[in-house]
């Protein structure tokens, strides 16, 4: 063995074609037809991804909502049993140890899913900070597969492998239910600015999960994406990547997430830094911008603003949907008005980029 990981679903992605790389010590699918291909079935009819590569830990105990109000900025005491929240982990300087999504199946009782390479970090930090509570945190990051199933038809896709009322499923909202004759949580969430949904089965299951689904959405037109897709329908939803547009040296609040901090709440971590940025204002931001020509803004590429580097790219592509080259960059403050005009200097050649409203691209309701 290499020492690279490898989900339930490897062999199935190589039979498929898939083109395997290595990915946050994981052997991950990064197309199989083609990034482009993948990224418009997405958008049209619906894609399908394997996402087993991401951890899961669970938190239990009765103090299970006071522990995660502290390591947490969200307010996890608002959603009802059978609702899910994007949240993030805070520093003490008020960054992002990860962002995660948590589901609430009861109040003494979460499920934490969290970045792919972060895990062993987290499940780190989680057991720290657990210490003060009357909490148990366990990391279920093997026994869980998870699927994701994105666009316009994955409703009806799905409804022909499931006993979950989807139509009653409102966004950000899960049930367990029937999946192709395995106990799963069915949770209306994604990663791509798509309806869709993300399905948890027993690790045991992943297999015939796919294949069923894949079946079910045949004549649909479902093919199976891989990370290069996954990526450029992200950045056209602006959803943040861990390690690329947010990490531990940005806060929450730099990050354009101001959402999803509750200061009301009470204490939490790296609340006093976030408190005193929502008072004074933060001294950069992280904006969106597309640029003149069709060159691609990579990522850690400089952006120029009066011959002076005031920023670097964290994440840039050229957005199918769009027929645009987009990216995300922290600038300063005030250079992040929609209108704003600035440089990226794409390995020596300056190209015209323009602030813009994000996100990039929002579906049709």
């Amino acid at each position: 063995m290499d020492g690279v990981k490898r989900t339930p679903l490897h062999d199935v992605h190589e039979s498929a074609g898939g083109r395997m790389v290595d990915f946050a010590g994981w052997r991950m699918p990064i197309q199989y037809r083609g990034t482009l291909e993948e990224h418009r079935a997405v958008r049209q009819a619906a894609g399908l991804f394997d996402v087993s590569h991401m951890g899961e830990a669970r938190v239990r105990g009765p103090q299970a909502i006071d522990y995660l109000q502290w390591i947490t900025c969200n307010d996890i005491s608002k959603p009802k049993p059978g609702r899910a929240q994007y949240n993030a982990l805070t520093t003490p300087e008020g960054g992002f140890v990860d962002d995660l999504l948590i589901y609430k199946i009861a109040a003494d009782d979460l499920l934490l899913v969290i970045n792919a390479g972060n895990t062993p970090k987290d499940l780190a930090w989680l057991q720290e900070q657990a210490g003060r509570f009357d909490v148990e945190v366990t990391d279920e990051s093997a026994d869980w597969c998870q699927l994701a199933l994105q666009g316009p038809k994955a409703v009806s896709i799905l409804e022909r492998c499931t006993d979950v009322e989807l139509a009653k499923l409102r966004y950000y909202s899960f049930r367990r239910g029937d999946v192709a004759g395995a106990s799963c949580i069915v949770s209306r969430t994604g990663y791509t600015g798509e309806d869709g949904f993300e399905v948890y089965g027993p690790a045991d299951a992943a297999v015939g999960l796919w294949n069923a689904v894949m079946e079910a959405g045949a004549a649909d037109g479902l093919q199976p994406v891989g990370l290069g897709a996954r990526d450029t329908l992200r950045l056209e939803a602006k959803m943040a990547l861990y390690g690329n547009d947010i990490d531990e040296s940005t806060t929450v609040l730099e990050a354009d997430l101001g959402w999803i901090v509750k200061l009301a709440k009470g204490d939490f971590i790296g609340r006093d830094v976030l408190a005193r940025q929502a008072e004074e204002g933060v001294q950069k931001r992280l904006a969106g911008f597309e640029l003149g020509g069709r060159r691609i803004a990579r990522h850690d590429y400089p952006a120029v603003h009066d011959g002076k580097v005031v920023g670097r790219v964290t994440s840039g592509t050229f957005a199918p949907t769009l027929e645009k080259s987009i990216g995300l960059c922290y600038l300063p403050v005030e250079l992040t008005e929609p209108g704003t005009r600035f440089e990226v200097d794409c390995r020596g050649r300056a190209e015209p980029a323009t602030v813009v409203p994000t996100p990039f691209y929002k579906r049709d309701a």
